[in-house]
């Protein structure tokens, strides 16, 4: 390691961006390793010991199996000072991989009882990459680390049906305790920006989500005879089309963006036959949690008085998923300035609100957050057409991985040297 002591702002940041680059080839190597072994929700348990093994040889103390297969790594500066966590999300998504590298995943898993493809859809192979390499920053600058930082690599944010989420788990199992941290980083993968631009802004940065379950009872009957029973179908039709209004007419357009999608509907066996339900399903996706609330109460009043009307009646589930995800505004204003002394200011852009959801959400919750997208879309490729997250065709440039560890390692030191 080189020399280091007490410096400016930019000297750290220049010694961050060398350390960044002399690691890339060895996160770029995780990265692949990851990719090509990917596991799903709460079953990370090769990716949580790689990071253990990682942290050990490092020297932090390290804890395994924190959340179901969560890993936390402690690295205590030689100086003192606050405490800053940093997070990456370890899971991969019931995906079949269509991208056309040597290092694509042919791994298949049992999922809702069939076996599926398996991939790092989403980017949190490369997310586990970024920090095994941030880790490896903070080491070697532990000496001058004026405080302590806490890792969490976090299983299940993409969220297993019927268990809490992996943020939560970690967090009901002591992963924000003893030491206790004032603020908490974390940065996503994303094909919505240039490979090595950072974007995010402050407040909601992205939305809360909830999954919507609606059940119409109605009365079985011959479809060439309508009348001689209650026709669920209809009922549904009316239902979802009345939905879009409670977003269109009932909340105020300028309060927060939401959206309100029915993604599936079932019902019925056979084409002259009108059964007694239907079920649909959907999802909620709000940036105010006031407006979050009372989207809910609308959707019941909405179902359940179209469903009275027409002699059916609709049971509506609502489950509480995450809230948004609100990167503090006093913390994003000093992050924002720090990535920009960081990574460059050229680098650090300010973004719209997004509609997807993070389940990152529930430790800002707990400790101040700030939160923020890391660009990997090549620069060949217009980030308006490239694959999506959980898209089969999601790619990464991997030159941007350099940017994600810079960023984290130097919020780290730099949050920590001013208290």
């Amino acid at each position: 390691m080189d020399t280091i002591s007490p410096q400016t702002g930019s000297e750290i940041a220049e010694w961050v961006s060398a350390a960044a680059l002399r690691l890339e080839a060895k996160v770029i190597a995780w990265r692949r390793d990851i990719h090509q072994n990917p596991e799903l929700s709460y079953h990370e348990t090769r990716t949580a010991a790689l990071a253990a093994k990682h942290l050990s040889a490092l020297g932090y103390e390290v804890t395994t199996g924190v959340g179901e297969t969560g890993v936390v790594g402690v690295l205590r500066g030689g100086k003192p000072g606050p405490v800053v966590a940093l997070r990456a999300d370890m899971d991969a998504l019931p995906v079949e991989e269509r991208v056309d590298v040597p290092f694509a995943s042919k791994v298949k898993a049992p999922w809702h009882g069939q076996m599926t493809g398996v991939m790092h859809a989403c980017g949190h192979d490369a997310h586990v990459a970024i920090l095994m390499g941030v880790a490896e920053v903070l080491a070697e600058y532990r000496a001058e680390l004026a405080g302590t930082v806490k890792l969490l690599f976090q299983p299940n944010e993409e969220g297993f049906e019927g268990r809490p989420s992996g943020a939560q788990a970690m967090i009901d199992q002591g992963a924000l305790a003893n030491p206790a941290p004032s603020a908490v980083f974390g940065l996503h993968v994303t094909s919505a920006q240039a490979s090595g631009v950072i974007a995010l802004r402050p407040g909601g940065l992205m939305a809360s989500a909830d999954r919507l379950r609606i059940n119409v009872h109605g009365r079985q009957t011959h479809a060439s005879m309508p009348w001689r029973g209650v026709d669920p179908v209809v009922t549904s039709a009316q239902i979802i089309l009345a939905l879009q209004t409670v977003i269109t007419r009932q909340i105020e357009s300028t309060a927060t963006p939401a959206v309100l999608s029915i993604s599936t509907i079932h019902g019925g066996v056979r084409s002259n036959i009108l059964p007694d339900d239907v079920t649909m399903e959907g999802t909620l996706r709000v940036h105010d949690e006031r407006v979050r609330a009372d989207i809910k109460r609308r959707i019941e009043k909405t179902a359940s008085a179209i469903a009275d009307a027409g002699g059916a009646t609709a049971h509506v589930d609502i489950g509480e998923g995450v809230p948004v995800t609100y990167n503090d505004p006093a913390l994003t204003r000093w992050g924002t300035q720090s990535l920009g002394d960081g990574v460059g200011a050229e680098r650090v852009t300010e973004c719209r609100p997004v509609m997807g959801a993070e389940d990152f959400s529930i430790l800002a919750k707990a400790v101040p957050g700030m939160f923020f997208f890391l660009g990997v879309t090549p620069p060949d490729e217009d980030p308006r057409q490239a694959p999506a997250n959980h898209s089969p065709l999601f790619h990464i440039h991997e030159p941007a991985l350099k940017y994600g560890v810079r960023a984290l390692a130097y919020l780290a030191i730099d949050y920590l040297r001013r208290g």
